[in-house]
């Protein structure tokens, strides 16, 4: 007994089983999660060394070489590179495909462990991080205010919103940008040190062993224990002003003596605007390998609650974000499914010319999709635009099995023989020609997932997909099919609708077999323009430019700006007024929404960053690289600075 004839005989199983399919799949596809394509983020890690006053060369020597050397020994490694800088290093460490990143970063810190203490003891303790430090971020936020300065907007945000931010998960940092972060500054007095014979070093000894925290003990009583608490630290200008120095002759020399003390903030070398207004940017840097969608809707169920706790005057909102673009593009393929379900859906009922009929291949579409879906969830791939593309695929093929099997039963049922009879015999006759049609699909696009490097992975989800829907599409062929077959199909006389499709198919056939006997007799010339086809083909296939995603309008693009190496932020601020200017147009048009510049990017005052946000789609004619086409003379006579404009692509 095969599995058809097992159906016939129970039909509840046949039901219960396409049921079970149903369920599964809905379930699948409410956890499966969402991405623009497959996970093919390899595993990084950044190990981010400050050492404040250190020279690149310095800097290479005494610990991006030791951070190597440590890193080195950490399994799995597929490359390492490392950035030494004026006061830092950064070392980028990729692993090789499939590696976890929990416990990439988790071997990485044990390495770096290892040889902290050998590090300079200026040097500040190793940051690792699990993602580039200074990737693209997925999000970037804004914060302006009416009332507070830069400074308390940067000590609010580090305070109440970083924090808050960097607890979603996925999440790997939040960077500011335009930060301006409270810090006492001390400028000396060269005259009136050298009258009092005082040195920076001096200075610079008793601010580190003054202005510290102090561990003072407890005091226990026969019923009471009191912490004590030492007030070392110098927190107001005042107390600083009044720190002693030296100690000269009996004469007690204070800091206010030799310099003077203004409470200002550690760094002003970057600027932030938003739209032209001074602000402070908030950079969402994702985990590698985490969920862009995903860490979108939970900042955006986040944002409400810190919105209700901003001061007055004070507001943030999202400038950019890209999972709005891979929302849009999941959108715009499901529109897709749907019109396909349609049309497969509208041509199977014109050349049945019967919605009993119809209703038996249509049943398989929603079914088999399900399915796949439920394989999904079950081997962790996620619902991007491979996998719904394979999905779309999938709905031609599909319905494949269940017409052959119903109009063999649909043939028989005409021959006059009953209907659960003919289901049987029918269902029988054509299961080898189903099962051998389903294992040839699988066999071309199975391979598929066994491709090497970046290819590779991103099509193993999509060839695999299709292999699921195209197994439970034969399951339901070869089980539900039959059921429906025996109990909707009834020997009537084709209506006026079925007579018409018949006279149509009866020319088509004669055309193609009169078309046929002719090609046979001229076997030469079938073979000529066969060649001349193929020739062709290789031509254009030969001269067709070649790239591994398409050109996208990702609703954004970027201005990159390089100063002379030396110059200060104010000089390339005004590469980027410049840059600023020449986009204005556009957002008093509304092609342009947002407008960010940062100036002074990654702490570097000779490099500068404009993004860009362009409206909705449908909004606007112009998409981003024919809008940098038009910017292109105007950036190009930019001369202070090198001014490169690009577009975001896949």
């Amino acid at each position: 007994m095969n599995l058809s004839e097992l159906c016939l005989r129970r039909p509840v199983l046949a039901s219960v089983m396409s049921i079970l399919i149903v369920v599964l799949g809905i379930a699948g596809l409410l956890r499966v999660p969402i991405r623009e394509l497959p996970d093919v983020d390899t595993a990084e890690v950044t190990v981010s060394v400050t050492y404040v006053g250190a020279g690149p060369a310095v800097v290479d020597a005494e610990v991006t070489t030791l951070i190597e050397g440590a890193i080195a020994t950490v399994p799995g490694i597929e490359s390492i590179r490392s950035e030494s800088e004026l006061g830092g290093s950064r070392t980028v460490v990729t692993f090789d495909v499939g590696a976890d990143i929990d416990r990439a970063a988790a071997d990485v810190r044990a390495a770096v462990d290892g040889v902290v203490d050998d590090l300079p003891e200026a040097a500040d303790e190793p940051e690792v991080a699990k993602n580039d430090t200074e990737g693209d971020p997925i999000i970037r936020l804004t914060m302006m205010s009416d009332t507070l300065t830069p400074a308390q907007l940067t000590d609010y945000a580090d305070r109440y919103v970083t924090d808050r931010l960097e607890t979603i998960e996925g999440v790997a940092s939040v960077d500011l940008s335009g930060e301006r972060a409270y810090a006492m500054r001390v400028w000396l007095d060269a005259d009136a040190m050298a009258a009092r014979g005082v040195t920076v070093d001096e200075i610079s000894g008793a601010l580190e062993a003054n202005n510290v925290e102090l561990p003072s003990g407890q005091i226990q009583t026969g019923s009471r224990n009191f912490l004590l608490r030492t007030q070392t630290r110098l927190a107001t200008v005042p107390e600083f002003e009044d720190l002693t120095v030296v100690e000269a002759g009996g004469t007690l020399i204070r800091l206010g003596d030799v310099a003077d003390v203004e409470l200002g903030v550690e760094e002003d070398d970057s600027y932030f605007r938003a739209n032209g207004e001074t602000a402070i940017g908030l950079n969402i840097l994702r985990q590698s390998r985490s969920n862009t969608v995903g860490i979108s809707a939970a900042i955006e169920a986040a944002l409400p609650q810190i919105r209700d706790n901003l001061p007055g005057g004070t507001e943030i909102a999202v400038a950019s974000d890209d999972a709005v673009y891979i929302r849009e593009s999941i959108r715009e393929v499901l529109k897709t499914l749907a019109i396909s379900v349609g049309i497969v859906i509208t041509v199977i009922f014109v050349f049945l010319a019967s919605l009993r009929a119809t209703l038996i291949p249509a049943v398989t579409i929603p079914i088999a999709l399900l399915g796949a879906c439920a394989g999904i969830a079950l081997v962790g791939f996620s619902l991007n635009i491979l996998t719904l593309f394979a999905l779309i695929l999938a709905i031609g093929l599909v319905v494949d099995d269940a017409i052959v099997v119903l109009e063999n039963i649909e043939r028989r049922i005409r021959n006059g023989e009953e209907p659960r009879e003919a289901a049987r015999k029918g269902t029988r006759q054509v299961q080898f020609a189903v099962l051998a049609t389903s294992a040839t699909l699988i066999a071309v696009f199975v391979p598929l997932s066994f491709l090497q490097g970046e290819v590779g992975r991103l099509f193993s989800e999509f060839g695999l997909t299709l292999s699921m829907a195209v197994v439970v599409s034969t399951f339901v062929a070869l089980s539900l099919c039959p059921v429906l077959a025996a109990r909707l199909i009834r020997g009537k006389s084709p209506g006026r609708l079925g007579r018409a499709v018949g006279a149509v198919t009866d020319r088509i056939t004669a055309g193609y077999g009169a078309l046929l006997r002719r090609a046979i007799a001229a076997p030469v010339v079938v073979l000529g323009i066969a060649a001349l086809f193929s020739g062709a083909a290789w031509s254009l296939y030969t001269n067709l430019p070649g790239t591994l995603t398409p050109q996208e309008d990702r609703k954004a693009f970027f201005v990159r700006i390089d100063a002379p190496a030396g110059a200060s932020v104010d000089y390339t601020d005004v590469a980027v007024r410049q840059v600023e200017e020449a986009i204005a147009p556009y957002v008093e048009e509304g092609t342009v929404t947002d407008l960010i510049s940062i100036v002074g990017q990654y702490g570097e005052p000779q490099r500068a960053f404009v993004v860009a946000v362009m409206s909705n789609w449908s909004e606007r004619d112009i998409g981003p690289r024919q809008v940098i086409e038009e910017l292109g003379p105007t950036l190009t006579a930019i001369t202070v600075a090198d001014v490169r404009a690009s577009a975001p692509s896949g």
